[in-house]
C-alpha cells in the first residue's frame, strides 16, 4: 500500500502526556513507512525533540488573535504543500487554526484527538471542524457520543508504552532505608487534588497501624497539593512511614523496587500509568473512572474499586498486601498482558491508527 504523508499539530508547549503520545505515535508510524511531519509552536518543546529525532516540525506560534489569522495562513500554506493525507490536531487551540487551514487547503482527511477525561465545553472542534475523532479510551469515546458526535465517527486508540528494560536491583529501598522484607505501595502521578493521594494515605494508615513493615511511596509533585500531603502526613506521625520522593526520571527503577502499584485518581481519561506498573510486573489496584478500567483486568492483574469508596479500597490494598502469592500471580499476569500481548505497544497503536486512518480516508473518497 502507497505509505500515507501524515502531520500532527499541537499548541501546548510542555512536554507531558499527551506530547510523550505524539511522539511515540509519530516514530511507531514512520517505522510503518508513513512520512510523518508536524506543526508545533516555536517555543514548543516538542520541536527539539522531534527534530532531533529527524522529523520535519514547522514552527507556527498560536497564541493570541494576531497569530490566529496568521497561523491559519501559514498552516494551510504548509499542508498545500506538503500534501498530506491526513491533519491530526490535538489540543482546542491547534484544531481551531490548523483545521480551518486543512479545509481551505483541500487535506483529505482532518482528524481530532480528545486526550483527556473532563467535560468539554464547546464541542464545534469536534463535531464541525474536523471529520472524524479519536480518544484514549472508550470512555472517553462514549462520552463525546453523548455530546453528539456521531458514534461511527469516533474510534478508540490507547496510548502506548515502551516498556522499560528489566531493572536488576532497584535503588529505592537503600534510598529510604527499607528491608526487603517490608512491603511497599507506590503510586506514581502527578500531585492534583482529583488524583487521590489523601485518600490513598487514608485507606494504608488503618493498615499500617498493625502491620509495622509496610509502607507507601508517592513519586511525583505539584503545588500545592504536594504541600497539603506533605502537612498531612505530619499530622499523622507517619514520615517515617509515608515517603514523598518528589519528580523522577528514572521510574522504571523506582516501580521495581515497589510491591503493588496503588492510584486511588476521581478522574482519568485512561490511565497508562497502570499499563507502566503492570510492564514492571506490578499488581494494580485503580478505581473505577474513565478509561481506568481498559487499562487492566480486573481479578486478574488487579482490582478495581469504586471511586469515593474508602472500604473498598482498603479490602483492596489488604488482599494484595497479606497474600505475596495473590501479588506474584497479578503481578505477572499483568507483566505478561504488557510484555507478551503487546496490548497497549507503540506497534499496536500503529497499526490500528492506519487501519483507522485507511478507512476514513475511504470513507472521505466516497
Amino acid at each position: 500500500m502507497t505509505p500515507l504523508r501524515i502531520v500532527h499539530a499541537e499548541a501546548a508547549v510542555a512536554f507531558g502526556g499527551q506530547e510523550h503520545r505524539i511522539f511515540k505515535e509519530m516514530i511507531a508510524m514512520r517505522e510503518r513507512g508513513h512520512h510523518m511531519e508536524a506543526i508545533c509552536q516555536s517555543r514548543a518543546q516538542l520541536v527539539k525533540r522531534l527534530s532531533d529525532e529527524g522529523f520535519t516540525v514547522h514552527q507556527v506560534d498560536m497564541d493570541g488573535v494576531p497569530n490566529y489569522f496568521k497561523g491559519i495562513a501559514a498552516i494551510r500554506r504548509i499542508l498545500r504543500e506538503g500534501h498530506f493525507d491526513v491533519l491530526n490536531t490535538h489540543s482546542r487551540r491547534d484544531t481551531v487554526i490548523a483545521a480551518p487551514a486543512a479545509r481551505m487547503a483541500g487535506t483529505p482527511l482532518i482528524v481530532r484527538t480528545r486526550h483527556l477525561a473532563s467535560k468539554v465545553g464547546s464541542m464545534w472542534s469536534y463535531t464541525i471542524l474536523p471529520h472524524r475523532v479519536t480518544t484514549v479510551s472508550d470512555a472517553v469515546r462514549e462520552y463525546l457520543i453523548t455530546r453528539g458526535v456521531p458514534r461511527e465517527r469516533v474510534a478508540t486508540l490507547y496510548s502506548p508504552i515502551v516498556p522499560p528494560p528489566p531493572i536488576e536491583k532497584s535503588t529505592l529501598r537503600d534510598e529510604l532505608g527499607l528491608a526487603d522484607t517490608d512491603v511497599v505501595v507506590g503510586c506514581v502521578a502527578v500531585m492534583r487534588p482529583a488524583k487521590g493521594h489523601i485518600a490513598l494515605i487514608d485507606a494504608m494508615r488503618t493498615l499500617m497501624a498493625t502491620r509495622p513493615n509496610l509502607h507507601l511511596v508517592f513519586i511525583g509533585s505539584g503545588s500545592p497539593t504536594f504541600e497539603r500531603v506533605q502537612a498531612y502526613i505530619g499530622e499523622l506521625g507517619l514520615q517515617s512511614r509515608i515517603h514523598l520522593m518528589g519528580t523522577r526520571r528514572d521510574v522504571p527503577n523506582l516501580l521495581a523496587g515497589f510491591d503493588l502499584f496503588a492510584l486511588a485518581t476521581e478522574q482519568e481519561a485512561s490511565g497508562t500509568v497502570y499499563v507502566e506498573a503492570q510492564a514492571s510486573g506490578l499488581p494494580v489496584v485503580g478505581t473505577n473512572v474513565g478509561g481506568v478500567s481498559e487499562m487492566f483486568r480486573d481479578g486478574v492483574s488487579g482490582f478495581l474499586v469504586p471511586p469515593k469508596d474508602p472500604a473498598a479500597l482498603q479490602d483492596a490494598l489488604q488482599r494484595l498486601i497479606d497474600d505475596p502469592a495473590l501479588r506474584s500471580r497479578m503481578g505477572e499476569a499483568g507483566r505478561r498482558m504488557i510484555r507478551e500481548e503487546g496490548v497497549f505497544s507503540p506497534q499496536r497503536l500503529a497499526e490500528r491508527t492506519e487501519l483507522i486512518y485507511r478507512k476514513w480516508l475511504a470513507e472521505r473518497r466516497r
